[in-house]
């Protein structure tokens, strides 16, 4: 059993036991929470697609809290002498799918 959820504005295709990687949640590490936003599901070629969502709920439980790899932004202007460097690291959630439910 499959399903695409959405999460934080981003669409991630999940099954039961899987690790996902997503930006930051406010929820407490161990915390379970549900997800509802429910596009497309199903098992095999037996797939529904929501017009625009499925009923239906994704569970999980949250694993960590972390921050992911630095991401380097650099500025330059050629000839006059301008350079800025800059680094960036995302806040992330690390979560486990649970259960998939959906009508």
């Amino acid at each position: 059993m499959f399903a695409i959820v959405e999460i934080a504005g981003f669409q991630y295709r999940v099954q039961p036991s899987d690790t996902l990687v997503v930006p930051r949640l406010k929820a407490e590490v161990g915390e379970h929470i549900s997800f509802t936003k429910i596009l497309a599901a199903g098992e095999g070629s037996n797939v529904r697609i929501g017009t625009p969502t499925l009923h239906g709920s994704v569970s999980a439980t949250v694993l960590a809290h972390d921050r992911a790899e630095k991401v380097i932004v650099f500025h330059k202007k050629r000839r006059k002498g301008y350079r800025k460097k800059n680094g960036h690291r995302q806040r992330i959630t690390q979560i486990k799918i649970g259960e998939i439910t959906f009508a």
